[in-house]
């Protein structure tokens, strides 16, 4: 008893004693219900079955003689009417009555509790039914606790055999303690499968910008949110992502929120203070040196509000951190698109974005705008995955998609009207006047009587000097492989293609985001294999220092910088 209660617990000692009493035996509560059980009811009707009772054998009838023509199918179906048929089996009239186990374990429970016994037996003729309350062995337990507790119950064929009684006595206190044992780590499974809930919703509050609410929320868990931070992705090998959130906490002092990713389930999410620690050792450096295999991007510097941003940062140091033999890069600077549209680009925002933001359901039970422009953000960020970091059906996801898409007049399956909206998204979630220029700026930028303005589309607003400088670094990489100049005017990306000398380099990303960023066509346009273009995109992953292959994905940015360079004066 004891080797099963330290190697299986409570489901390995029912199944011996079952065994020992040729029954049934499991663990009910205090209400008659079965809460673990093994083993079968003596003289069920599997074994009251007699295998030579037979029913009558169906007799198949002969051919009609006026049949002649079907014999070619008669003599074909032959062989299947000969062969013997299923044995019905009837029951013996010497067999014993099967009991009713629930009953008689509702009965043993009403018993105990109207007598305050701490055993009971019942004979049923054929059967015994025996109950053990577990509190037995448990002295310490409180009057309530006791009235609450399981109880063991036990039927066996009659006669009881010899010492069964005693044996029963004795399991009590293993089963107990195994009982016990295994309910408290039922219980930290629950509270830790809350804790890490509440800290997935802390981090959705914070990607969808909820910064106030996200802040409530975390007041009762800890450590408090630091502000300002820097976003960790930590990929971790195999199952180990427990192991390496335990290697973060040790590692780190308790200073960062640590969360397990929604969607990656290879994925650690750190937000972490952007203060180095007074060990002076970063958490993600340690993290990298101390986990084998395992893959750390790490986010600039960003507000708590920003916490997005920098988790896209993350991303896509993450992308590159796979190719480098560290395994672990930081996010080079480059500003946020929605940083340099400025007032005529976020005026072309809301325009866009109103007929979502002033949406009203038709039922209470529909998303409403807020629920959709979230969904409209996850789903441009994780792409199909976006059903686990909402935790909705992926048809609940179509529906709101279409919805989306009729709303704002776009075609969601285009990647230009992806990046358009991805772009009029992070210029709503960015604070105005951080993304404003002053007037004069303005004034120069839109020309005379536009500076307040809204752009009359996306292009106007990719036409900002501060936008095609933002363009140019976001492709500075590409130009540089270029025989090591830039690569001069580029054409639209559309199906004329460059103008310009362009490098194999740019050459695969356009074909890419003409063939709207699926692999297949883009090798057919290239004229090279899927695995082929798949590592061209990877080698491109790490000259450009953006994640491509896997969302959240840099095609969005990239669509623009290439849009703004073929639009630009």
């Amino acid at each position: 008893m004891q080797r099963l209660a330290r190697n299986g617990g409570t489901a390995e000692l029912l199944r011996w004693l079952a065994g020992r009493a040729d029954g049934w035996a499991a663990i009910v509560g205090s209400d008659g219900t079965v809460l673990s059980a093994s083993g079968t009811v003596p003289g069920t009707a599997a074994r009251a079955l007699r295998p030579d009772a037979r029913a009558p054998r169906p007799e198949v009838p002969a051919l009609r003689p006026e049949a002649r023509a079907l014999r070619p199918a008669a003599r074909a179906l032959r062989p299947v009417a000969r062969a013997p048929l299923p044995e019905a089996r009837v029951p013996r009239p010497d067999a014993p009555e099967v009991p009713d186990v629930a009953e008689l374990v509702a009965e043993g429970v009403r018993a105990l509790a109207e007598r305050g016994a701490l055993a009971y037996s019942h004979d049923t003729g054929a059967h015994t039914a025996l109950l053990f309350p577990l509190h037995a062995a448990l002295h310490a337990l409180h009057a309530d606790d006791r009235a609450a507790a399981p109880l063991l119950a036990v039927v066996t064929p009659r006669p009881v055999a010899g010492g069964l009684a005693t044996l029963l006595a004795d399991v009590l206190m293993p089963l107990s303690l195994c009982w016990e044992a295994e309910a408290v780590e039922r219980k930290r499974r629950r509270v830790d499968l809350a804790e890490s809930r509440g800290r997935e919703a802390v981090l959705h509050l914070l990607m969808t910008g909820q910064l106030s609410t996200a802040r409530q929320v975390a007041g009762a868990l800890r450590p408090r949110l630091p502000d300002p931070v820097r976003v960790c992705v930590v990929e971790c090998p195999g199952d180990s992502r427990d192991e390496v959130a335990r290697v973060c906490v040790e590692t780190d002092g308790g200073r960062s929120w640590i969360v397990r990713c929604p969607v990656y389930a290879r994925h650690l999410i750190v937000v972490m203070p952007a203060e180095e620690a007074p060990e002076g050792t970063a958490t993600d450096e340690a993290v990298a040196a101390l986990v084998d295999g395992c893959v750390v991007g790490v986010s600039e510097r960003v507000p708590l509000a920003d916490t997005a941003t920098g988790y896209r940062q993350a991303f896509h140091a993450l992308a590159v951190a796979r190719e480098l033999p560290g395994r672990h890069v930081r996010f080079g600077h480059a500003p946020e698109p929605a940083l340099v549209v400025g007032p005529a680009g976020r005026q072309w925002a809301e325009t866009l974005l109103a007929p979502l933001l002033t949406h009203v359901p038709r039922r209470a039970q529909d998303p409403g705008s807020q629920e959709l422009a979230a969904t409209a953000a996850s789903w441009l960020a994780f792409s199909s995955h976006a059903t686990g970091h909402l935790k909705v059906h992926r048809n609940t996801l179509a529906a709101r998609l279409k919805l989306i898409g009729e709303l704002l007049g776009l075609d969601l399956h285009r990647l230009a009207d992806q990046a358009a909206l991805d772009l009029a998204l992070r210029i709503r979630a960015t604070p105005a006047p951080v993304c404003t220029p002053d007037t004069a700026e303005a004034e120069r930028t839109a020309g005379p009587g536009r500076a307040n303005g809204a752009a009359h589309d996306l292009d106007e607003v990719l036409r900002r000097p501060a936008v095609q400088e933002w363009a140019a670094r976001q492709l500075a990489p590409l130009a540089a492989l270029v025989g090591g100049a830039p690569a001069g005017p580029v054409g639209p990306v559309g199906p004329v293609g460059p103008v310009g000398p362009v490098g194999p380099a740019e050459e695969t990303l356009r074909a890419w985001l003409r063939c709207e960023g699926r692999l297949g066509p883009t090798a057919a346009e290239l004229g090279i294999s899927v695995p082929g273009a798949r590592k061209r995109l990877t080698r491109l992953e790490t000259v450009l220092q953006r994640s491509l292959l896997r969302p959240p994905s840099a095609r969005y940015d990239l669509w623009l910088a290439l849009r703004a360079q073929d639009v630009r004066p």
